[in-house]
C-alpha cells in the first residue's frame, strides 16, 4: 500500500497561516483607508466571513491601529497607525530639510557631517553627508545606538526630565571603546554641560580614532527632535580650525533646521526638559 502523502508539521503550518493573517489584516486596513465601513460591508469589501473580519478587527482595535465609532459602529484607521506613517514621513522630510545645512556644515569644516533621531533608548542615525577630504570616516546611516554613546544621543538626554534620565541611568550602560563615559555621575555633568553651552565635544567615546561634536535640533515646543553633529579623526579634528568655532558652526545649522522645523510632529520617544539649553546666550 502506498505511502500516505506526508502533511505539513505545526511548524510550516503555523508559519503559513500567520502569514495568510498579515495579508488578510493588511487587506482589512487598505480597505478602511479609503474609507471607514461597518463590519457587514468591510466583509464585503475585502471577501471574508464576518466572523473572521469581527475577529481581526478585534485584534487590530486593541493595538490602536483601527478605532470603532460607538454611535454608528463604523471603523476607522487608529492613531496608532496615523503616529507610525507620521513618525516615518517626518523623518523623511526632516532628512530632506537637514542635507543642505549638512553640506554646508561638511564643506566648511572638512569632515563629515550627520543628523540622527532619538528612538527609545536609543539615537538611530538618519543621513550623513561626507566631506571632500580625501581620508573619510566611516558612513553611519542607518546605525542605531545607545543614547549615552556619542554626543547627539547625549544632546537628547540633556532635555530629558529628571525621572527620566534617572530611569535611563539605572540601566546597564555599555561602552563601546575604553574612552566611553558610562558612569552616571560624569554622564549627569555633561548634561548640566550641554545645557549651558548648547553642545558637546566627545573624543574616541563612540569609536576608537574619531572625535565627534553635536547639538540638539528643536521642535516648536522646544523639544528636541534630534541632533546635528560632526565628526572626523582625531588626529586632524578638531585641529586648527579650533573646538569652539567648529561648535559654533554645529550650534548654528541646528539653530536654523530648529526654526524651520516647527511643522514636523515627530515625538520625542521621552518628554523633553521645555528649557533652552542655551539659556545662558553661549
Amino acid at each position: 500500500m502506498p505511502a500516505a502523502p506526508a502533511r505539513p508539521g505545526p511548524r510550516s503550518g503555523s508559519v503559513r497561516s500567520g502569514v495568510q493573517s498579515i495579508e488578510r489584516a493588511f487587506e482589512l486596513l487598505q480597505a478602511l483607508a479609503v474609507e471607514p465601513a461597518g463590519l457587514t460591508e468591510l466583509a464585503g469589501r475585502v471577501d471574508l466571513p464576518k466572523s473572521t473580519v469581527a475577529r481581526m478587527l478585534g485584534t487590530l482595535e486593541g493595538i490602536g491601529a483601527v478605532v470603532r465609532d460607538d454611535d454608528d459602529r463604523t471603523y476607522r484607521i487608529g492613531m496608532g497607525l496615523v503616529e507610525l506613517a507620521g513618525a516615518v514621513d517626518a523623518s523623511a522630510a526632516l532628512a530632506t530639510l537637514v542635507r543642505p545645512h549638512l553640506t554646508d556644515l561638511a564643506d566648511r569644516t572638512g569632515e563629515a557631517a550627520g543628523f540622527s533621531v532619538p528612538t527609545g533608548y536609543s539615537m538611530h542615525y538618519l543621513v550623513q553627508v561626507e566631506s571632500s577630504n580625501a581620508v573619510q570616516v566611516r558612513d553611519y546611516s542607518g546605525l542605531t545606538v545607545p543614547m549615552h554613546i556619542g554626543p547627539s544621543g547625549l544632546c537628547v538626554m540633556s532635555l530629558w526630565p529628571d525621572d527620566d534620565v534617572n530611569r535611563y541611568l539605572r540601566r546597564p550602560l555599555e561602552s563601546f571603546t575604553p574612552h566611553t563615559v558610562n558612569d552616571p555621575t560624569m554622564i549627569k555633568k555633561r548634561l548640566e554641560e550641554i545645557r549651558d553651552t548648547g553642545h558637546i565635544w566627545i573624543h574616541e567615546e563612540f569609536a576608537e580614532g574619531i572625535s565627534s561634536v553635536a547639538a540638539p535640533v528643536f521642535d516648536q515646543a522646544r523639544r528636541a527632535l534630534g541632533a546635528i553633529h560632526v565628526h572626523g579623526p582625531t588626529y586632524r579634528f578638531p585641529g586648527s580650525n579650533g573646538s569652539d568655532a567648529i561648535a559654533r558652526l554645529v550650534m548654528d545649522a541646528a539653530e536654523r533646521v530648529s526654526a524651520r522645523a516647527h511643522s514636523y510632529t515627530r515625538e520625542p520617544t521621552s518628554p523633553a526638559r521645555p528649557t533652552d539649553p542655551r539659556r545662558n546666550g553661549k
